[in-house]
C-alpha cells in the first residue's frame, strides 16, 4: 500500500507539471505591441530558425490522500523539465524538439519526517531518489492553416531508469508514454482577457508488473483564464481534471485541481511564471499542493 500511495502522489505531481507547461507563454517577434506572454500561448508556434526554450520546475508535496483519514507522513516530488523547440518551414506550422526530465523524490517514515524542501538535498539515502529520468523527442504542429491558435504537441517519452521504485521510493514510471496535447486559445476584444484550453492524452505502454500506469490511458482536460493589467504582466486562474482509464492494468483514478498564478515579461525574449495548484478531490489519489517556477525564452 505504501508503494501504491507513492505512485498516486507522483501521478498528481505529473499532472501539475503538465499544467505548468500548458500555460507557458510565447514570443513577440512579429508584433512589437504585444509581449510574448500576451501573443504566444502554447497554441502558437515559432518561425523557421527561431528557438523556444523552457525550463519548468514543479514541487508537489502531500500529507493527505483518499486512502486514509487525517494526515499522513509527508511525500514530496520535484521535477525539473527542459524543453527545446525550433521552427521548420516557412509558415509557422511545424516545430521540432525534445523534452528532458530530472526528478528528485523524498518520502517520510514513521521515524523520520522529511520536509518538502528535502527534495533539493539530493542526499541519495534510503528515503530519497534523484536523477535524469526520461527523454522525449517531440513535434508541435498546426493541423489547419486557417486556425493558427489551435495546435497539437506530440511527444514519446522514453524512461531512463532501471527501477521504478526502490526502498518504497518512486522515481519515474518504468514504461513508455505517448503524449498528445491539444492546445487552443482565444483572446477577447481589448486584449485584456484570454482563455486557454488544453486536452492531453497519455497512452502508457509496458508490462503492468513494472508500473502502476502501464496499460492505461490518461485523459486530462484543462481551462486557464488570464487577465492582463498590462501587456507585460498577467494573472491567471486554472481548473484541470485527470482521469486514468484502465486498459489492462487493473487500476483507475481521477482527481481535480484548481489554482492560480502570475507571469511577467522580464525582457523581449524571456518571461517568468509562478503557479500554485491544490488537488481538491479525487479517487485513488493523493491530495497535495504544487509550487511551480518557470522560465521561457524565444530567440
Amino acid at each position: 500500500m505504501k508503494m501504491i500511495r507513492n505512485y498516486i502522489a507522483v501521478t498528481g505531481f505529473l499532472l501539475a507539471t503538465s499544467m505548468g507547461f500548458a500555460q507557458d507563454d510565447d514570443e513577440t517577434v512579429d508584433d512589437p505591441v504585444q509581449s510574448n506572454i500576451q501573443q504566444y500561448t502554447p497554441s502558437k508556434l515559432i518561425g523557421k530558425g527561431q528557438v523556444d526554450l523552457k525550463w519548468f520546475n514543479n514541487l508537489y508535496t502531500q500529507t493527505k490522500s483518499t486512502f486514509t483519514d487525517g494526515d499522513e507522513p509527508r511525500q514530496s516530488f520535484f521535477t525539473s523539465t527542459f524543453e527545446f523547440y525550433t521552427g521548420v518551414g516557412e509558415n509557422k506550422r511545424v516545430n521540432l524538439g525534445f523534452i528532458a526530465r530530472l526528478r528528485s523524490n523524498v518520502i517520510s517514515s514513521q521515524d523520520d519526517e522529511r520536509g518538502a524542501l528535502d527534495v533539493f538535498s539530493f542526499s541519495g539515502d534510503d528515503q530519497s531518489r534523484s536523477g535524469l529520468t526520461a527523454f522525449a523527442p517531440s513535434i508541435k504542429f498546426v493541423p489547419f492553416a486557417s486556425l493558427s491558435n489551435f495546435s497539437i504537441q506530440s511527444s514519446f517519452f522514453i524512461p531512463l531508469i532501471d527501477n521504478e521504485s526502490e526502498n518504497g521510493v518512486f522515481l519515474e514510471q518504468k514504461g513508455s508514454v505517448w503524449q498528445n496535447r491539444l492546445f487552443y486559445d482565444y483572446t477577447f476584444p481589448g486584449n485584456k482577457w484570454q482563455l486557454f484550453t488544453e486536452f492531453t492524452t497519455e497512452l502508457n505502454f509496458g508490462d503492468k508488473e513494472e508500473s502502476f500506469a502501464n496499460n492505461s490511458l490518461n485523459l486530462n482536460p484543462g481551462v486557464f483564464l488570464s487577465y492582463f493589467p498590462s501587456s507585460n504582466f498577467t494573472v491567471l486562474a486554472l481548473l484541470q481534471h485527470s482521469s486514468r482509464v484502465d486498459l489492462g492494468n487493473d487500476f483507475g483514478q481521477n482527481f481535480t485541481a484548481v489554482g492560480g498564478g502570475a507571469k511577467y515579461q522580464l525582457s523581449k525574449a524571456l518571461n517568468l511564471e509562478l503557479l500554485y495548484t491544490n488537488f481538491v478531490r479525487g479517487n485513488n489519489t493523493g491530495l497535495g499542493q504544487t509550487f511551480n517556477l518557470g522560465l521561457r525564452g524565444i530567440f
